[in-house]
């Protein structure tokens, strides 16, 4: 807890830690200079001496008040200006008897030990004032500072009972009397609750109770100060440090009158959102290091008390609007507020199903307004309503709600740990649909708005990425319990299904590496891989082709200019199934595969993002290597079926769209995985040593010095031929014979220096080999190509003799025929 009882300016703290930390008693200049002041002063005696006020008096009050944080107020310099206040002589303007006041405040706080004889001449300067001069020069300025300095005249500890009294039946009859002064002008609340800090403080009990009326009743008078967030937190640690100084003071009748009159027994006329606060303020005290000195008696009252007050609040608000507040009440808007920001201000509260409720309604509709925003954004027609909607979002983002998100994301998740089962069901099916609200939403605003409102696009996603940390933080706590309790099998795989797809549809606002993040992914996964139900669920879950592909979602004039790859949203929200489903593909059943995965993952195999296509291919993969021990017939003909398929997608976008180290681990993993003289695989063969005969081919065609220009043409045509080197050692036996002649047919295509290179790769690819029953047929043929090579290379000083070209078309001829007879057993 802070050292509020040691705050020189309460009014300063009150601002500073309420998140308005602005001082509007300071003018925009800087503090005056030690010459200025000494100069000031000498002025102000000049106009008592004289008996007349000047407008240059007027400013030198000013200059003084520049300096307030280092200013010095001695008990001389408070005597001019009760001297001035009180002769009849001086006229002065209304302008100046709030600066006068502030003066005497700077004194009466920063002096060790002021002049008690002043301070009692100084009270009946201020009941004059108040009672004759008040009613000419009210001024909202006039009255926040009248009651500040009567406050802490009473706070003073060595002024008489009398005094005291004195100034706090006055500071009681300004805000029964004069509170509507406040209702006009909100800039001045925090000095008015600073007096009323004071005055609570003080040592005397008379007026005690008024007072409190009017801390928490003065909200809902006519024409009183309007309600809000700000000035909820500045009366909860308003109440921190009246009940710290009580303490220090050893006051405790009056921390007794104050239990009953603000919490036990609050009457009708007190403002919801202020005895929330009032409570909070206390359940932070209870919950501090002083509560020692009251009595564990005392503690539990409090304690009890303000925990039931914030409760029934919680309650009543849920049963009047439930907990999406679609009615969008303003007043009911403001209480979610103060109870969310109260829990997470207060320390430890005991959990219940309302405080939940308000919590999880507070934090998807008030602290992360998304739905609210998306559903104003699509709205607007014009541009300069997208501004106003932007000055919405920024405004958002710099309150101390949203500030105060992390905390109280946390007292949410440990409310949720502790309640009863129905509640937590409520809850989490609240965050669930919240999160395909957002990716729902935020798919059409990011559509509409980029390239034309990036600015408001980029501080919405703000929010959007601290509400993705929110729901991280949720599910890490529901996996956490549900894992480590009594729960069902069922319940925690459709719990995992649940987070598995809330997480694809905010995977968009995942923006850094999240350790909690990463621990829920793997306990979901690990749950999910055990059941099949399961697997099939979430894959099921995953967007249709569809939809992907039309943006069913879109409305009309959006629909136009849709195209499925430049949907970043829905992108990130796939990449997160083909990330996730190769985890778990061995238990999905084909008909799934077949119907679902396969379309999408061919999909985003032409994505021109190479992390997505990469992420395609890795499924493909996933999908060749699965499923060893189950339905081994029907599994099998799907994969033969997917290899046509995933061959001719790969190569039309190779190499520009599709990624080599995407396609060669498909490749492999297909050849490994099907059954031996599978036709799939001489497909594959056939297509692999098609598509790099066709870049060579253009490569070759070209003149020497566009040669340099096709760079790339040249890289993706070595990648083919390594492919194909590689496969060498891959392929079954039944397959190898027909991938060494068309890989010969290849290799004598190349140039001199191409075909040494390739035929060095292949004598030290051969000699390595442990391969006792490949090897022996592997250097025959080897010998063989380098015979071919060298022929070739004799008959004529091109790439392609006479003879070769022979050769090779009488080959292609074969080859076609071949291929034609494989399409047709596929």
């Amino acid at each position: 807890m802070a050292k509020q009882a040691n705050t020189l300016f309460l009014e300063e703290w009150l601002r500073s830690i309420s998140g308005c930390s602005s001082n509007v008693n300071s003018t925009n200049s800087s503090s005056s200079s030690a010459r200025a002041i000494i100069q000031a002063w000498a002025e102000l005696r000049d106009s008592l001496q004289n008996q007349s006020f000047q407008p240059h008096h007027l400013q030198s009050l000013k200059t003084l008040l520049n300096s307030q944080t280092s200013l010095h107020v001695a008990d001389p310099q408070a005597k001019i200006v009760l001297s001035i206040l009180s002769s009849p002589h001086i006229s002065l303007p209304n302008e100046s008897y709030p600066l006068f006041l502030r003066l005497l405040y700077i004194w009466v706080r920063k002096s060790f030990k002021p002049s008690l004889v002043l301070i009692d001449s100084a009270v009946e300067v201020l009941s004059h004032l108040f009672n004759a001069q008040f009613d000419s020069g009210k001024s909202p300025l006039l009255f926040s500072e009248g009651v500040l300095l009567l406050g802490a005249f009473a706070f003073v500890p060595s002024l008489s009972e009398g005094s005291k009294t004195v100034c706090l039946d006055m500071l009681c009859r300004l805000l029964e009397e004069e509170c509507r002064l406040i209702g006009s002008s909100g800039e001045h609340i925090s000095d008015v609750l600073a007096g009323i800090g004071y005055a609570l403080s003080s040592s005397v009990n008379v007026h005690y109770v008024r007072i409190l009326d009017s801390l928490l009743g003065i909200w809902g008078k006519e024409g009183g100060p309007c309600g809000s967030i700000t000035h909820g937190l500045m009366i909860l640690h308003l109440i921190e440090w009246v009940l710290s100084s009580l303490i220090n003071i050893r006051c405790f009748e009056k921390i007794n009158v104050f239990a009953l009159e603000a919490l036990e027994t609050s009457k009708a006329n007190y403002v919801p959102f202020a005895i929330v606060m009032v409570a909070a303020g206390v359940l932070r005290v209870v919950n501090g290091s002083k509560m020692n000195r009251l009595g564990l008696d005392t503690v539990s009252k409090l304690r009890g008390f303000a925990e039931d007050r914030v409760e029934s609040f919680a309650r009543a608000i849920i049963s009047r609007n439930g907990v999406t507040n679609a009615d969008n009440d303003p007043t009911s808007s403001l209480l979610l507020q103060c109870i969310s920001l109260a829990l997470a201000r207060s320390g430890p509260v005991s959990s219940c199903a309302p405080l939940l409720m308000c919590l999880a309604s507070a934090l998807l509709n008030e602290i992360f307004p998304l739905r609210h925003l998306y559903a104003k954004v699509l709205d607007f027609p014009h541009r300069n309503s997208a501004r106003l909607g932007h000055d919405e979002v920024k405004k958002h983002l710099e309150s101390v709600l949203f500030k105060e998100a992390g905390a109280i994301t946390s007292v949410f998740c440990n409310q949720y740990v502790s309640v009863d089962v129905e509640s937590k069901g409520v809850v989490e099916n609240l965050i669930w649909d919240y999160c395909q609200d957002i990716y729902l939403g935020h798919r059409q605003v990011a559509l509409m708005l980029r390239g034309k409102e990036n600015e408001l696009l980029g501080d919405t996603e703000k929010i959007a990425e601290s509400a993705f940390l929110m729901v991280v933080l949720f599910a890490l706590a529901v996996t956490k319990h549900k894992f480590n309790s009594k729960s069902t099998q069922e319940t925690q795989w459709d719990v995992s299904v649940h987070i598995l797809v809330s997480f694809s549809c905010l995977e968009y606002f995942r923006r850094i590496r999240l350790p909690e993040y990463m621990d829920t992914i793997r306990g979901v996964v690990a749950s999910v891989q055990g059941n099949e139900s399961a697997c099939v669920s979430f894959v099921e879950s995953m967007p249709s082709y569809m939809d992907m592909t039309n943006g069913t979602e879109f409305s009309l004039s959006q629909k136009v200019d849709y195209v499925w790859s430049n949907d970043d949203v829905q992108t990130a929200r796939i990449l997160f199934y083909l990330r996730v489903i190769p985890t778990c593909i061995e238990h999905v059943p084909c008909l799934t595969l077949r119907k679902v995965v396969a379309p999408t993952m061919f999909l985003y195999m032409g994505h021109p993002n190479g992390k997505v296509a990469r992420a395609s291919h890795s499924m493909f993969a996933a999908f060749m290597s699965s499923g060893k021990d189950l339905d081994q017939d029907e599994r099998v003909s799907l994969k033969e079926q997917l290899v046509f398929y995933y061959m001719q997608r790969s190569l039309l976008g190779y190499p520009a769209i599709t990624p080599f180290e995407g396609m060669a681990s498909g490749v492999a993993a297909l050849v490994r995985n099907l059954p031996a003289g599978s036709p799939a695989i001489f497909y594959c063969i056939h297509s692999l040593v098609e598509k790099g005969s066709t870049l060579c081919g253009d490569i070759f065609a070209q003149e020497a010095d566009l040669l340099r220009n096709r760079q790339g043409d040249s890289d993706a045509c070595k990648k083919i031929l390594e492919l194909l080197l590689r496969l060498i050692s891959l392929v079954d036996i039944q397959v190898l014979p027909n991938l060494m002649k068309l890989l010969a047919q290849l290799i004598v295509q190349l140039p001199k220096d191409s075909q040494n290179m390739v035929l060095n790769e292949l004598y030290s690819q051969v000699a390595e080999s442990d391969d006792v029953t490949r090897k022996p047929t592997l250097v025959s043929w080897l010998q063989s190509l380098s015979y071919l090579c060298a022929q070739a290379t004799n008959e004529s000083s091109t790439p392609k003799g006479v003879q070769k070209e022979v050769n090779m078309t009488s080959a292609h001829s074969t080859d076609s025929l071949s291929l034609t007879r494989l399409n047709a057993r596929l």
